[in-house]
């Protein structure tokens, strides 16, 4: 390959970087500045609250021994090369391209998380009322952006083909 056939891979590789560094620079603030499950008014429907996640999206398997720590590490380490695969592979498609971006730079953050911490760092807590959403962080962000995306995406070129293409 040359560097003009590189620069698509290049520049994916760029956003997963500018994800997994908005991300760890975040949760760095939060361990900073607030004090475990102590919620801070930020908006009236949103709290910064510093929660730690040993499970995996909603908390699932966060209750086990301490297993899910590390199957959700490598869990994340494997997706994580099947998206640099998927990358490489699909340069052309460029919001295929930006949303594996995103994925691959929140599942890093995740990893990142359970490796340092044994879990993962949440602190953005929405809420109306009583009801509150689970607390989440930017890498969580990043992943749900770029798997809607793959499905906007997706739902774009089902639509776009004509009936006889079916």
């Amino acid at each position: 390959m040359n560097k003009a056939q590189n620069l698509p891979l290049l520049r994916s590789l760029a956003i997963a970087t500018l994800v997994l560094l908005l991300d760890q620079l975040s949760k760095w603030s939060a361990l900073s500045n607030l004090k475990l499950g102590i919620p801070e008014e930020v908006l009236p429907f949103m709290n910064w609250l510093l929660l730690f996640n040993p499970g995996a999206a909603f908390s699932f398997l966060a209750q086990s021994s301490g297993w899910q720590r590390w199957f959700f590490t490598i869990l994340g380490l494997a997706a994580s090369l099947y998206i640099l695969w998927l990358l490489r592979k699909n340069q052309s498609d460029k919001m295929l391209s930006w949303a594996l971006s995103l994925i691959l730079g929140g599942a890093l953050g995740n990893v990142l998380d359970r490796i340092m911490y044994g879990a993962v760092v949440d602190f953005i807590d929405l809420h109306y009322g009583n009801w509150h959403w689970p607390a989440f962080n930017i890498a969580d962000s990043a992943i749900c952006i770029g798997a809607t995306l793959i499905v906007f995406s997706e739902l774009r070129k089902s639509f776009g083909k004509s009936p006889q293409s079916h």
